[in-house]
């Protein structure tokens, strides 16, 4: 069952949610918070498999409590739910480390299957969100798409273009598995790319096997 933290300060948009996903018998709402520091909180406490974070909150937002998950090393996938494409929102979560981004505009269908691929370790990108964070990343100057991911990221795209594997990683780098498949999901989403091969592929052109 996959466990679901529900994160947004609107309880009407909770409640939808909520209920919808409790009448699926994969899902388990484990959890719901109405601000990103209690998101920070739950999360760390609870880590559930997915975090369904809206970015527009009191307190602190989705934005910085990405942020401070991943400086924890929280390994839960976080998809962003939001109402915005602008430019600074998308990139900004993307950066801190959502590896999934959609708009509230999307069907209760389509968001299930959006929470099953990132349970699975998958990245979902609506695609006008697409089009902006790619947009967003070749305006960006001269900076390169690897010049967006973390130290940590960076070194598990080398250790993937070494044809390393999530146990060798994890072991290499003194994680868990769970957070190395967190940080492949991001690094797909910030490259573009599919799969393993495509980044591997990718590390060697620009020199950073």
């Amino acid at each position: 069952m996959i466990q679901v933290l529900l994160v947004d300060d609107h309880d009407i948009v909770r409640l939808g949610l909520r209920t919808y996903l409790s009448g699926l018998p994969e899902f388990h709402v484990a959890g719901e918070a109405t601000n990103g520091q209690e998101a920070v909180d739950l999360a760390l406490r609870l880590c559930p498999d997915v975090i369904l974070m809206d970015l527009l909150m009191p307190v602190m937002s989705g934005v910085d409590a990405i942020r401070a998950l991943r400086a924890a090393d929280c390994t839960s996938h976080i998809v962003a739910l939001t109402s915005s494409v602008e430019d600074k929102t998308v990139l900004e979560a993307i950066r801190a480390g959502a590896s999934s981004y959609v708009l509230k505009t999307t069907t209760a269908g389509e968001l299930a299957e959006v929470l099953r691929r990132a349970a699975a370790g998958q990245s979902t990108l609506d695609p006008q969100v697409q089009r902006t964070v790619l947009g967003g990343l070749q305006s960006a100057g001269s900076n390169e798409p690897w010049q967006e991911l973390t130290e940590r990221e960076q070194d598990v795209l080398r250790a993937i273009a070494k044809g390393q594997s999530n146990q060798e990683i994890a072991d290499s780098l003194g994680i868990a598995v769970k957070t190395v498949k967190t940080h492949i999901s991001n690094i797909f989403v910030k490259l573009d790319v599919q799969d393993r091969t495509q980044a591997a592929i990718y590390a060697i052109r620009h020199g950073l096997d």
